[in-house]
């Protein structure tokens, strides 16, 4: 079974919908990528509820 799955999200720099893989095998994670489009650092928090769908929250690093 594949973990990953793909969410749109938008960069809290530069506003550009970008798509990110995410692992939903984990419950609850906090990491840092960069964005594709203008490579500023974008803070993820993501969960994984028990149905295993994910809510991905982005926000920019002075946040």
């Amino acid at each position: 079974m594949n973990e990953l799955t793909s969410h749109r999200i938008h960069c809290p720099y530069c506003g550009e919908a970008i798509t990110v893989l995410v692992d939903c095998s984990v419950d609850e994670q906090h990491y840092i990528e960069d964005c594709q489009v203008c490579c500023r650092p974008i803070n993820f928090d993501v969960s994984v509820d028990p149905d295993g769908d994910a809510s991905v929250v982005v926000s920019h690093e002075n946040e």
